[in-house]
């Protein structure tokens, strides 16, 4: 009974111990991400100008965050946001495989280093730093590496506690498997995916395997079975992510996917010759056995050869691999009544605060689009005399006025999702300008169909504007154009590549324009040139244009931080 209860104890220390693991990985990445802030957001689309850099850029920012799956959900973020190309991403995600090697580097040291020394002191200046609130990222990432640390040494601890090597049982079971034989190979391989998929950590499925190994159990076929599995098992995370995403997006995750698959395949038709190269490379003999010190060095170096090998042969072939996914996911025609979809914003795909402040910039930017897009159609209802046609204008007019205003709700509500994360004091301005960018947009919306509610209240009037009205009409209509791809190239752009005197010389354009017209107006009104009613809607167009024109400095105010 003492033995059963002592063998639920050290299970229960090693879950909490992956528990603890896979927490402090999540801490350390999300604590990097909020330290490097928005320039994170820049980082993949600065360093990914070919094949090479784009691989590099995935392994280093891997690296840092300690998390493969951390970078290929940002990249695929990336790709859904529009920032990233297919084929770029795909070389980072390639460098991503790479970087999550130095993660069994560290575990396999954990095994062979007492790591106690480290933790603690990373624990107390961690807590200093946190009170500190200036540096509470720092501190952030320091209990994210203690607490990593303090995993690999109580799962070090727990392996010699439950002391599997002279357990009968346990050495029976592992033992009856074949390793010469590849079926037993595949199974262990698809143990290794499944659970994997499961827990959603390929570093939790490498610490339970490192850990078997260690003790002498496990022998290194099997535990090299189950770490080709981890490697198919963590592209589920990037493909559940992406599940809701744009077409793009789910390219690149199914491009992972791929990756990781087709090096399996390789690996398996030479596994036995390039097992026995990798053991080599760290000095140990399979057919010994014995030196149980050397197996988490051997799985963390075949991690390394199979990853680095893989991207050797593919990196080449990247255009081929687009090409493999386009046909694999087509583009889908969208139907009429799925174009109310937000392009850039997808729930599915919010991992971190910073990401979604870019996805929301680019949708917001859109919103900035659409508007000009249903300007333009205002001025082409101007001059449309047929029935026909106008009412067709009008509806769609109508239809995008609607549109602004979900994409308002939609695009706020995404924001204020974001607020609730902590954010770095840049991100929650930029956060606070957008929600007023937003609100301006829309308002630039609400003008467009105010003015076509004022031609609709022409049309059924019966009479027309005269040519002179009309020609003034047209030139307003300009300048108000003028102002909104002014703002647009503003909102598309960096905000420093633009001078906001420009925009503000427009708008004085427009409001001198529209106190000369009013002036002219009554003028013309009391000369009898036309009647009172067709003035009070000349009238009315003029001032909802110089409304506009508000709404557009308004706009790019708030994108200049002022």
């Amino acid at each position: 009974m003492e033995t059963m209860q002592d063998y639920v104890m050290v299970s229960l220390k090693l879950l909490g111990a992956l528990g603890l693991l896979i927490f402090g990985m999540r801490m350390m990445s999300d604590a990097l991400q909020k330290m490097a802030g928005p320039q994170l957001r820049h980082i993949l689309a600065r360093m990914t100008t070919n094949r090479l850099t784009g691989m590099l850029t995935g392994a280093f920012v891997t690296c840092a965050v300690q998390s493969s799956s951390a970078t290929t959900v940002m990249t695929v973020s990336f790709v859904s946001a529009g920032l990233l190309t297919l084929a770029q991403a795909i070389s980072v995600i390639m460098g991503a495989n790479i970087g999550t090697t130095l993660t069994a580097w560290i575990m396999s040291l954990g095994y062979n280093v007492d790591l106690t020394n480290v933790v603690f002191p990373s624990f107390f200046v961690g807590m200093v730093l946190i009170y500190m609130k200036r540096h509470r990222f720092v501190g952030d990432f320091l209990f994210g590496i203690a607490f990593m640390f303090l995993s690999l040494v109580m799962l070090s601890s727990a392996g010699r506690e439950m002391d599997l090597e002279h357990n009968e049982a346990v050495v029976s079971f592992f033992a009856s498997f074949d390793t010469d034989s590849y079926w037993t190979i595949l199974a262990f391989l698809g143990i290794g995916t499944l659970i994997t998929c499961i827990v959603q950590s390929s570093a939790a499925v490498m610490a339970i395997t490192i850990l078997l190994c260690s003790t002498g159990v496990l022998p290194i076929y099997l535990g090299i079975a189950l770490v080709m599995g981890e490697n198919i098992g963590t592209t589920a995370t990037a493909n559940l992510a992406a599940l809701g995403a744009n077409t793009q997006a789910r390219r690149a995750a199914l491009a992972h996917l791929l990756f990781n698959v087709f090096g399996v395949v390789w690996v398996l038709c030479v596994f036995y010759p390039f097992v026995d190269i990798v053991c080599r490379l760290v000095g140990y003999n399979p057919s010994l056995g014995g030196q149980v010190a050397r197996l988490p060095v051997v799985l963390a170096m075949f991690h390394t050869c199979f990853n680095v090998t893989n991207t050797a042969i593919l990196i080449g072939m990247i255009p081929w691999l687009e090409r493999v996914v386009c046909w694999l996911l087509p583009e889908k025609s969208q139907p009429e009544q799925e174009q109310f979809r937000l392009q850039y914003i997808q729930g599915n795909l919010m991992q971190t605060p910073e990401i979604s402040v870019l996805q929301a910039q680019k949708e917001t930017a859109q919103m900035g689009v659409r508007v000009q897009k249903m300007f333009s159609m205002v001025c082409l209802l101007i001059d449309e005399q047929k029935d026909t046609k106008f009412t067709h204008l009008y509806s769609q007019i109508e239809q995008q006025e609607d549109y602004t205003d979900r994409m308002e709700i939609e695009i706020a509500r995404f924001l204020e999702q974001v607020s609730e994360n902590h954010l770095s004091d840049e991100t929650k301005q930029k956060v606070r300008q957008m929600l007023r960018e937003v609100g301006e947009l829309e308002s630039i919306g609400d003008a467009c169909f105010n003015l076509a509610r004022t031609m609709n209240r022409l049309q059924e009037s019966g009479k027309d504007f005269t040519a002179g009205q009309r020609t003034q009409l047209h030139a307003m209509m300009t300048l108000c154009n003028d102002a909104l791809v002014q703002m647009n190239a503003v909102m598309h752009g960096h905000r420093y590549d633009h001078d906001i005197r420009e925009t503000f010389r427009i708008e004085n354009d427009i409001n001198q324009m529209r106190q000369r017209l009013k002036a002219e107006n009554i003028r013309a009104i009391n000369e009898r040139e036309y009647d009172y009613s067709i003035g009070t809607l000349y009238i009315d167009l003029i001032n909802e244009c110089e409304k506009l024109g508000d709404y557009v400095v308004n706009v790019v105010q708030a994108r200049f931080g002022k």
